[in-house]
């Protein structure tokens, strides 16, 4: 079943690239609809590493896309999670193995222009990973982070209105 939602999924990246948008993204950032084939329910998150795409199922073969940024290639991960937080104008605290590599980050960033986090935060499950947004918008598209997703804040900011804490995520290569 997951090989099959992998395949599908892929089919429906591919059909959203050839197709192009629906509806004007210049105004609303990156965010597009599209047609998206995979067998997933309204509200579900789809995440493409290597397409560097996230995709929010709306209904029966369509999605919103998103241009996203991802992790490092050693901090990438794969698999199934989901939204367990909302946080708007999030306070930025990096984690300990951020701090081990880097010993002068400061303790925390509160919000505002300078924060990594951006206007919004969504976390992932138990552990540290967020699709947020971001004080560095010419990273979208790159594999720069720590293994969150980054987003542009206007898009991070129309995905948290429509995202639910519960909804689930799926990260695919």
């Amino acid at each position: 079943m997951l090989r099959f939602r992998a395949l599908a999924a892929c089919a429906a990246l591919v059909l959203s690239t050839m197709l192009g948008s629906v509806a004007a993204e210049a105004a609303a950032g990156g965010r597009q609809e599209t047609l998206f084939l995979g067998d997933y329910e309204p509200g579900t998150i789809v995440v493409f590493t290597g397409a560097r795409q996230l995709f929010l199922v709306t209904g029966h073969e369509r999605a919103l896309k998103y241009d996203i940024a991802v992790g490092k290639p050693s901090e990438q991960w794969f698999g199934t999670s989901w939204v367990s937080k909302k946080r708007l104008n999030p306070i930025w605290v990096p984690t300990p193995s951020m701090r081990e590599a880097k010993p002068t980050l400061p303790a925390s960033v509160g919000p505002g222009p300078s924060n990594p986090l951006g206007k919004r935060a969504m976390n992932l499950g138990w552990g540290t990973y967020r699709i947020h947004g971001t004080n560095s918008p010419n990273s979208i598209g790159s594999a720069a982070s720590a293994g969150c997703f980054r987003m542009r804040n206007a898009d991070v900011e129309d995905l948290f209105e429509r995202v639910h804490v519960g909804a689930q995520v799926v990260v695919l290569q």
